[in-house]
């Protein structure tokens, strides 16, 4: 009766674990952010789902599903959790699943995988031995104001997600908070097609992509990472713990 947080690629197919799989077709129950994306899945790895369920978990009903999918966890049934791509409760749902079944006694697995904020940062040229995961701003502008002010002496390379229609704003907003000399990577459509990285300071970032959404809207999903303020390149070269 395990919970299954199950890794799913976010854009290359060949991006998944044998874990995974087998998971996915061993389960009762799976449970996921979006059911169309789930079966696409189950269809490219041509694993069945007749006689098993597939539900919708997700923001608008995770609060109520939640404690169901708990009690058929306690009943015995395995469930795995998937999200539209990437692992679970990393700016996904989940959370309260997962919380749900500890309380009930029930083991947690966790499936490593496609993740795109450490795909990012492998690739970023950034400092990596200190990083803040902050996920998905606020849209309320005062709101992400106050994060940012909060965030601009930090050390650690900081790690966001944003949506196209938004990251426009947000690079004008870091360059303005952080400064237009700090250092920064916008990594978009991650093991896709079209996989980009711009590794530029915020200010030319700001600049190129207020030009780039003039030519064309900007599509695909988007990570940016900022490099903190001082001893990023000291880090380094700290010494591995023996």
């Amino acid at each position: 009766m395990p919970l299954y947080l199950v890794a799913t690629p976010i854009g290359n197919l060949g991006d998944i674990t044998q874990r995974a799989k087998d998971a996915l077709a061993q389960s009762q129950i799976l449970a996921a952010e979006d059911t169309r994306s789930a079966l696409r899945l189950l269809n490219a790895y041509n694993i069945p789902l007749p006689g098993r369920q597939l539900l919708s978990y997700g923001e608008h009903n995770e609060k109520q599903m939640a404690p169901k999918l708990a009690a058929e966890l306690a009943a015995g049934k395995d469930v795995a959790l998937l999200t539209d791509g990437g692992t679970p409760l990393v700016s996904d749902p989940g959370y309260r699943l997962v919380q749900a079944a500890i309380e009930a006694g029930v083991q947690v697995v966790p499936l490593p995988g496609p993740c795109a904020a450490i795909a990012a940062l492998s690739a970023s040229g950034l400092a990596v031995h200190g990083v803040l995961f902050r996920g998905f701003l606020p849209k309320k502008p005062g709101a992400r104001r106050r994060i940012l002010d909060s965030l601009k002496d930090r050390e650690e390379t900081l790690i966001f997600y944003e949506s196209p229609q938004r990251v426009v704003r947000l690079a004008a907003e870091l360059a303005e908070v952080f400064g237009p000399t700090r250092r920064a990577c916008m990594a978009r459509e991650l093991t896709k097609l079209h996989e980009t990285f711009l590794r530029l300071p915020l200010g030319e970032l700001a600049a190129r992509l207020e030009a780039d959404e003039q030519k064309a809207p900007i599509k695909g999903e988007i990570t940016v990472l900022v490099e903190g303020l001082g001893k990023a390149e000291d880090a380094a070269d700290e010494p591995d713990d023996a």
